[in-house]
């Protein structure tokens, strides 16, 4: 597989074409499934690109939808045959959220909020191992070691020289408090992420306690931003058995306004180094 093609950001393409190949001709996802005879919920999938999409779903699905041109044909189906590759997290087995990494790997840019803990692409090896631990009780050493690897390996984009990720992130204190496995491990951490909030493509902004209420009260997630104007923003919600996915624009523009409002009340860049910097002198104690 060519190193630039991404099997999850290609069935993502390819699912949105052939959603706007049967609205062109007029047809519901119900009909199409009639007569392709399959669940209605396979076409769903296939466009929303969660499902691997093979060549013969291709060629029925524009035969369904009577695409003549033969090019736009060849260049699904060589669409589809890059989606079925695999990308890099595949090497280190299966990964619970490695929709996520697709996307998050041909991201231009991230915006997240975390209520709870310093968020995975800022994290040090020792926090991360010790946070799965303490999240994952029941995971095997091996497993815990195969994700903070994977946690790592997904940070590398913003060490890259072009193009880094643009990465912003909004933390509340509660992050930064809460002590997980030692405090100076805590205090390497947040020493950590203050190096982390000086790269050029980096910003992290703290929401302070004495804050009181705010946007983000209901929780962690994410906005990815691709540099593909076809591909739509999503928004990224992390569940404890399945994830949540939004790409209506409704949804995303609903989430942005919300991380508008979350990045205004936070503290400013600098105020949030220091916040950051006390914290982690108040761990040296």
């Amino acid at each position: 597989m060519a190193a630039n093609v991404n099997p999850t950001v290609r069935r993502r393409r390819l699912g949105q074409e052939l959603r706007r190949l049967r609205e062109l001709k007029g047809m519901t996802a119900e009909e199409v499934a009639e007569r392709l005879l399959v669940s209605q919920s396979k076409i769903s999938r296939l466009e929303n690109g969660r499902r691997s999409i093979s060549q013969r779903d291709v060629r029925d699905l524009c035969g369904v939808y009577e695409v003549e041109d033969h090019r736009i044909v060849d260049s699904l189906m060589q669409m589809a045959k890059d989606s079925r590759q695999q990308g890099w997290w595949h090497a280190f087995g299966d990964i619970p959220y490695s929709v996520y990494i697709g996307l998050e790997t041909d991201a231009a840019s991230l915006r997240v909020f975390d209520p709870q803990i310093v968020p995975g692409l800022l994290q040090t090896p020792q926090y991360a191992e010790a946070l799965i631990t303490g999240a994952l009780p029941e995971t095997s050493a091996g497993d815990v070691e195969k994700r903070v690897n994977v946690r790592l390996r997904r940070q590398e984009r913003l060490q890259a020289a072009e193009p880094p990720l643009r990465l912003w992130v909004v933390i509340d204190e509660a992050a930064l408090r809460r002590v997980v496995g030692d405090r100076q491990l805590m205090r390497d951490q947040l020493e950590n992420l203050v190096e982390q909030s000086q790269l050029p493509h980096v910003t992290v902004q703290i929401l302070p306690f004495d804050l009181g209420a705010h946007p983000g009260i209901s929780g962690h997630y994410a906005i990815l931003e691709f540099p593909d104007a076809s591909d739509s923003s999503v928004v990224y919600i992390e569940g404890v058995t399945s994830d949540l996915y939004l790409e209506k624009a409704n949804d995303v523009q609903k989430y942005s306004v919300m991380y508008e409002h979350l990045r205004a009340q936070a503290l400013n860049v600098e105020q949030s180094r220091q916040f950051i910097s006390d914290i982690a002198k108040d761990y040296a104690r």
